[in-house]
């Protein structure tokens, strides 16, 4: 019988080889990947999330998962906000990744209201109805099975709690798009190379981008996990999405 596969930016690749495939890009990057975050994008990255933080409703007191929270922009902000009666779990599949993120939030003096967890975000290792609010960052395309991720993190959310999915998405305008993709092709693995001595992890990059579903086919598939009231919010003109659903 032929074995499953799935995509590795444009390559098709065994099923239970992705995740590890995807662990030794982020391995790669990780010590580059706050200054490159800033190169790419010319510092949006910090507004996109910024808004993201904003539309989550995050609470004083509440409880949080930021999966794929890599080196911590949103638990870091997440952190201040629930202050000392809330909790903030910051988890990512990738060690490295999770040590940045680690690293970082001491170093900001969090210490006593975030817990660091490496899981895979197809099979949340959590309690059923736990958490007021999951984020998941620029890091769901880079998920083997995205359908079986989102109900999983439907289960781990509280009745009225919410999912924000904050990924990059596909540009509306078509001359945008048209210098999106020169840029993506072009520009951002040559500045992977320079700055991170690393361009094919740049080049997949911009390949799991244009592999991820469209705006309106995740959010399909949020409805299809069982979530409420999804929508979406462009930003940047459709280079980033920002999905939010509720739980029932």
């Amino acid at each position: 019988m032929k074995e499953e596969t799935t995509h590795f930016g444009y390559e098709d690749v065994a099923v239970g080889e992705k995740a590890g495939r995807v662990r030794g890009v982020f391995d790669s990057v990780a010590s580059k990947y706050d200054v490159m975050n800033d190169l790419m994008s010319m510092g949006i990255h910090r507004l996109w999330k910024k808004q993201a933080i904003e539309m989550s409703g995050v609470r004083e007191g509440q409880e949080i998962l930021d999966l794929a929270g890599g080196t911590g922009d949103l638990s870091l902000q997440f952190a201040k906000i629930v202050g000392p009666q809330g909790r903030v779990v910051l988890s990512d599949i990738n060690q490295s990744m999770l040590h940045k993120g680690r690293e970082r939030l001491i170093n900001e003096g969090i210490l006593g209201n975030v817990e660091y967890v490496q899981i895979n975000a197809e099979q949340l290792p959590f309690a059923d109805n736990r958490f007021d609010c999951i984020t998941i960052s620029f890091g769901l395309r880079n998920v083997t099975d995205k359908d079986q991720a989102l109900r999983s993190i439907y289960k781990a959310l509280k009745p009225g709690g919410r999912l924000l999915v904050l990924e990059f998405s596909k540009p509306q305008d078509q001359r945008l798009k048209s210098a999106y993709d020169f840029y993506s092709f072009n520009i951002l693995p040559f500045i992977g190379k320079v700055v991170a001595n690393d361009e094919d992890s740049y080049r997949y990059l911009a390949e799991s981008i244009r592999m991820h579903p469209d705006q309106n086919t995740l959010r399909e598939m949020m409805d299809e996990a069982g979530f409420d009231r999804t929508e979406y919010f462009n930003m940047t003109g459709g280079i980033v999405a920002l999905h939010r659903g509720f739980k029932k």
